[in-house]
């Protein structure tokens, strides 16, 4: 069985049945981030993606996020949202350009006070981080070829249960076939593979936004 076509107007529909549908403070910094940043605003996740990034890290309990790929704070500002009171979320970005523009949001939403940002490349500074325990949920949603080292230095710091989603799997279709041949491409082709071809992980891809696959040990 296919998915359905997911044209413009059928999106519509999708967004507008999700509760609550209506979200000012992600509306906002979708918005601000255009403004400022112009055609880079189509790095942000879409409510799509927000929703279920949200409904994640409340239905896994989770305490500790972490993201690697912050930008303007968009997934980050989904997922704060839904952590308890002693949740933290940690985010690694490569810069600080965009985190002036991401803090406004967080302050904006109330969640700023659980938000950690670390600047620097993620995969030298994961490691040198000491988390307070177990990682429950990681999202990956950065540059296409640092995937693999990503996932390789977040699944021995995940929690029992603990689940790691990495965005951009589909990328516009490019995946498929061998047609496309730049950098981003062929490193989401050989990530793909490889998480398929793994025994010691479960993964599943799903056709949310530009794609996400989830990840948890097996």
């Amino acid at each position: 069985m296919r998915w359905i076509q997911m044209d413009d107007a059928v999106f519509e529909y999708v967004q507008r049945h999700a509760n609550p549908s209506h979200e000012p403070v992600s509306e906002q910094l979708a918005a601000t981030t255009r403004e400022r940043f112009g055609d880079l605003a189509g790095m942000n996740i879409g409510p799509d993606q927000g929703h279920f990034l949200e409904m994640l890290v409340a239905i896994t309990g989770a305490r500790l996020v972490v993201e690697v790929g912050t930008f303007t704070g968009m997934s980050a500002l989904w997922m704060a949202r839904a952590l308890p009171d002693d949740g933290k979320l940690v985010c690694f970005d490569i810069t600080d350009e965009y985190l002036p523009t991401a803090r406004e949001a967080w302050e904006a939403a109330g969640v700023a006070d659980r938000i950690e940002v670390v600047i620097g490349p993620a995969a030298e500074l994961i490691d040198e981080v000491e988390f307070e325990r177990p990682i429950d949920l990681a999202f990956v949603d950065a540059d296409k070829p640092g995937y693999q080292a990503y996932l390789d230095l977040l699944l021995p710091l995940l929690s029992e249960r603990g689940v790691i989603v990495v965005d951009n799997v589909l990328w516009s279709g490019a995946v498929v076939g061998d047609e496309a041949q730049d950098a981003s491409t062929v490193a989401l082709r050989a990530f793909n593979d490889g998480v398929a071809a793994r025994d010691d992980v479960v993964a599943v891809m799903l056709p949310i936004g530009d794609g996400v696959t989830m990840i948890r040990h097996r």
